[in-house]
């Protein structure tokens, strides 16, 4: 499969456990609260503690404080873990000949499951049940793609960087740049050592100075269900075409990606379109909704 998949943020987790140890990479972020809470049931006081301890611990750098007012530019963790559930179509469509991802999906924000259903075929579908990944489809090429990978890296993309809350998340505030005419603040972000499948990963934020919303995202991919012996792809830039605001959050609607510069620039044409759409929260979903259902076969590895 080529390396054209979107960036690195898939490969760590952002962790709030119980103990807010490092984890599997899907494993869910949760307080020390409960492991049951989710968007449509969490008590507010969960949800206030959960973004207390998460603004303690941005607040203990100068590059944590720039993404502390990049969150709050997009709406605020508050409102993002009192919305309910997320759902959204998420088109992605290479511009190389690679594998095309077009999936509707529905997150879980508050731990981290998911479930997607084939914009062409709706019995086909995958998921991630905070545990494990899964399919269940007729035709065996409905997902001609990593699952346990995709499983959340649409989630990552759309919500940079109110992800960036939880433990095993490094942040380096590097000299700002001008990118489409204006300044930006530009983080690095780095994973600990057993964070995620791939903590090898970077990606790097550029936050307009003025609004503080992400404008491009650069990064590389090291997942090693695709690189088995180590190493990674070349650095992407991805930039934000277009963005709107659904219910209090600031969300992407378009991405262009291209290969990155040494500089950190675009460089020639896209590579890959991103496209979100049918944008909305739900408050209520059936108790089930993100367990493996019956005949789905368990996704092994990585």
């Amino acid at each position: 499969m080529k390396y054209t998949l979107i960036y690195a943020v898939i490969i760590s987790s952002f962790l709030l456990s119980c103990k807010e140890t490092s984890q599997s990479k899907h494993e869910v972020a949760e307080t020390e609260l409960g492991s049951e809470a989710n968007p449509s049931s969490t008590p507010i006081s969960w949800v206030n503690n959960r973004v207390d301890k998460a603004k303690k611990r941005l607040d203990g750098s100068e590059a944590g404080k720039v993404v502390w007012d990049a969150m709050e530019a997009m709406g605020g963790l508050n409102k993002w873990y009192s919305n309910g559930y997320l759902t959204f179509r998420f088109n992605y469509q290479p511009l190389d000949g690679s594998v095309p991802r077009d999936t509707y999906q529905t997150i879980d924000t508050w731990s981290n499951k998911a479930r997607h259903i084939s914009a062409a075929d709706s019995t086909a579908i995958f998921g991630w049940d905070g545990e494990n990944a899964w399919v269940k489809a007729k035709d065996s090429t409905a997902f001609n793609y990593n699952l346990r990978f995709w499983a959340l890296t649409p989630l990552y993309l759309a919500a940079q960087p109110l992800v960036l809350d939880g433990e095993g998340v490094n942040l380096e505030l590097l000299p700002g740049i001008n990118y489409k005419d204006a300044p930006q603040d530009v983080v690095k972000v780095t994973f600990a050592s057993g964070t995620g499948d791939a903590p090898d990963d970077y990606y790097i934020l550029y936050l307009d100075a003025k609004t503080h919303l992400l404008t491009a995202l650069r990064y590389i991919v090291s997942y090693p269900g695709y690189f088995p012996n180590g190493g990674n792809n070349p650095e992407k830039i991805m930039d934000l075409v277009d963005r709107k605001t659904i219910n209090g959050i600031s969300l992407p609607l378009k991405f262009n990606t291209y290969w990155s510069t040494e500089e950190g620039q675009p460089k020639g044409e896209p590579i890959t379109t991103i496209e979100l759409s049918h944008i909305e929260f739900k408050n209520h979903l059936t108790e089930d909704f993100f367990k493996r259902p019956e005949g789905a076969t368990l996704i092994e590895g990585l």
